[in-house]
């Protein structure tokens, strides 16, 4: 979450916002308690709910809410592959671009390994999206 908000260069008001687009209100502290660093002994640790909201106020905020569709619902567990897709919606990236991101930090993925991340987990040939290829997908947006 704190990797995307330096991404996207929003305030923390600007970043409560994100929020109000899925029907969530959220303090100012929260917040700042859910961007603090790490070794912060007053970091507050996002739930997957609040974290699935965020991501996607932030697909609201940058691609604008569909027509007549309901606020999305959180999914009851966020597992990476999920992240990414929302961030690959959020960004509007396709494939091709998320590729050339990755090469940029000096990850090779194939197009074909790509796609198995957004495959549905029942399907043959899904693959489970390691920190590593998200780390450096983030790597990639800030390069972009």
């Amino acid at each position: 979450m704190r990797r995307v908000r330096y991404i996207v260069n929003y305030s923390d008001l600007q970043f409560q916002g994100l929020f109000a687009h899925v029907g969530e209100r959220v303090s100012l502290d929260q917040v700042r308690g859910w961007l603090k660093r790490d070794e912060d002994p007053d970091i507050i640790e996002c739930s997957d709910y609040f974290l699935s909201a965020f991501l996607d106020g932030l697909i609201i905020e940058k691609r604008g809410q569909k027509e007549g569709a309901p606020p999305p619902e959180s999914p009851p567990h966020l597992t990476r592959n999920i992240i990414l897709r929302k961030l690959k919606i959020a960004f509007s990236l396709q494939s091709q671009e998320i590729i050339q991101m990755l090469a940029k930090t000096g990850f090779r993925l194939s197009k074909h390994e790509l796609s198995a991340f957004f495959r549905h987990p029942s399907h043959k040939h899904y693959r489970a999206c390691q920190d590593q290829v998200l780390r450096k997908f983030l790597q990639g947006l800030t390069i972009r």
